[in-house]
């Protein structure tokens, strides 16, 4: 076994020296990223962290984030299982629109003019 040893190390630096590359990379080239570029100025303004909340979230009251919140922990099931409360719920109120729209119907609430 010492003597595959060397063997195979000689035969390493005949592959080591194909992969080597004598290429130059020009680092200190101005034209990647140009300051006049204004997508990646808009990109880093979007995606910077902020210190305000921002402004979709001013009209929450106490009540809406702890509810958003409580949301976001849910697991998968879990979230599941609100959209289909939420279907339900929508399905019976429209059971019920559709109902108080006949009775006012019927009782000749809708007058046409």
């Amino acid at each position: 076994m010492a003597s595959e040893e060397p063997a195979n190390e000689q035969e390493l630096l005949p592959v080591e020296n194909s992969l080597m590359s004598l290429e130059k990379l020009d680092r200190g080239s101005p034209e990647l990223w140009p300051e006049q570029i204004p997508g990646v100025n808009e990109f880093v303004a979007q995606n910077s962290p902020q210190t305000e909340p921002p402004s979709w979230s001013t009209s929450f009251t106490a009540d809406d984030l702890n509810k958003l919140h409580q949301l976001g922990n849910l697991s998968m099931t879990g979230l599941i299982a609100e959209v289909k409360k939420l279907h339900d719920t929508a399905y019976q109120l429209g059971l019920e629109e559709a109902k108080e729209m006949t009775r006012g119907k019927y009782l000749n609430i809708f007058k046409h003019k």
